[in-house]
């Protein structure tokens, strides 16, 4: 081994002293700020000739990273993110983030790590509980929303065609919205099933509706599944999901619930019930890199019967024989469709071991609050209309008059002036302005000094 390539694995203390350094620094920020996008041409000007053969001294790199990479990344932990769905992670849950990394954990089996397994697995029984669904229920994390949502229905689909004695070629559907997430209907493109799109009732997939739609189909025995969602992404609207589980139930349909923004509520009181029926999903994601408050990359995945997903998702390889034994074994792999991961729920684990389950349901709280206050707000502001009251925490609403171009240069100026970061979306065709609280550090003092820019 040469002289370099031994280095690479020796400790270097400056090296550990600079990260460490750069490291307590990010985390000591109060608020974080938000940046701004990158210049792809001033970028490339400053990484050209980084990666050579000899290598930069650390500090050089570390300098390069904190004054020009660092700095072209809109920060989704700021209290002034309030686009998309921002991520909140507490500071315990970032720390021990990094103690994961440091350890460089294989978490797909028992096998290589039954501590970390036991840990996420305390997690998941946990959301389980809140959510009512059973002992048996059980699953894994996955990197997120799209990857949960995608080894669901795989399981779905692989149930239905045992369960009917039909092979690929067989044409099967699973009702969705026109709500339904795009991570969902990229699904179907994947997995081969078509969408039964079932309209929704002010933007609200119903047990009426869905069993309407399926008494009018010439086809309903090629409906396999059923997707609820918890939390549209747009608006927080929760679907009827005690309506639409009493039609699965009655038809011998899967059930899955994307709750991958808004299944955070399970753990607040003052909306628990909007989720009345999710005790009865076959499968259920959450995101806790959203509203649980973990950093990237964090998703929950559940079953009600573990053992169908491991009967669709197990991989079989000699070298995977070893794997496979009695016992308390729990392979994560099993679970979804991948095979190496990270143990990407223990710093959620640990955050929640230090904080409590109580300081996570009044951060919650904390914005299904603002959510609130804001929407009133708006209602008291002649020159806007808010266009549906928030079930959750997504606020959207219209300012009258503006056009598209208007909303757009509105949000450049704001993320210009470091004002917030707050991008337009569509609503029935029209583009229009959207809040998602979700970081308890965001005031109603900021709302209103971003709503004043709109005057």
């Amino acid at each position: 081994m040469s002289a370099a390539a031994d280095r690479m694995h020796q400790p270097d203390n400056q090296l550990v002293d600079l990260v460490f350094d750069y490291m307590r620094e990010r985390l000591q920020y109060n608020p974080v700020p938000l940046d701004h996008p990158g210049d792809g041409e001033h970028l490339r000007t400053h990484l050209a000739g980084l990666l050579n053969e000899h290598g930069n001294d650390p500090g050089d790199v570390l300098k390069l990273y904190d004054h020009e990479l660092s700095r072209a990344v809109i920060s989704a932990d700021s209290p002034r993110y309030l686009s998309f769905i921002p991520c909140a992670p507490t500071k315990a849950a970032l720390l021990f983030d990094m103690v994961v990394s440091c350890a460089s954990l294989q978490g797909i089996s028992w096998l290589e790590a039954a501590g970390a397994i036991a840990a996420e697995n305390q997690v998941l029984r946990l959301i389980a509980d809140r959510a009512g669904l059973p002992a048996s229920a059980g699953g894994t994390f996955v990197s997120g929303g799209s990857a949960g949502n995608l080894s669901a229905l795989v399981v779905a689909r692989d149930t239905a065609r045992r369960k009917l004695g039909v092979g690929p070629e067989a044409r099967l559907r699973i009702a969705v919205a026109d709500q339904v997430h795009s991570s969902v209907k990229n699904t179907f493109n994947i997995i081969g099933v078509e969408a039964f799109v079932v309209p929704t009732v002010d933007r609200r997939f119903t047990g009426e509706a869905l069993r309407a739609a399926l008494a009018a189909d010439p086809n309903p025995e090629t409906v396999i599944a059923v997707v609820g969602t918890a939390g549209t992404t747009n608006e927080g609207i929760v679907d009827d999901l005690a309506g639409l589980s009493e039609v699965t139930r009655e038809r011998g349909l899967w059930f899955h619930v994307d709750g991958a923004y808004g299944g955070a509520g399970l753990f607040a009181p003052s909306v628990r019930e909007r989720y009345n029926g999710i005790e009865h999903a076959d499968s259920f994601v959450v995101d806790p890199h959203k509203w649980l408050f973990a950093p990237f990359d964090c998703a929950a995945l559940l079953y009600r019967n573990p053992q169908l997903a491991r009967a669709v998702h197990t991989q079989d390889a000699s070298y995977l024989d070893v794997l496979h034994t009695e016992g308390d074994e729990w392979n994560p792999t099993d679970y979804a469709y991948h095979l190496t991961r990270r143990a990407r729920g223990l710093p959620l684990w640990f955050s929640l071991a230090v904080h409590g389950t109580q300081a996570y349901t009044d951060a919650i709280e904390t914005g299904l609050t603002l959510a609130r206050d804001t929407a009133q707000l708006i209602r008291d502001t002649d020159h806007l209309e808010l266009l549906h009251d928030p079930q959750l925490s997504a606020v959207c609403f219209r300012r009258t008059g503006w056009t598209h171009e208007d909303y757009y240069r509105w949000s450049q100026q704001l993320l210009a002036d470091q004002i917030g970061f707050v991008t337009p979306t569509g609503w029935d065709g029209e583009t229009v302005a959207r809040f998602a609280f979700l970081h308890p550090g965001t005031t109603l003092d900021m709302v209103k000094e971003i709503l004043a820019t709109m005057e």
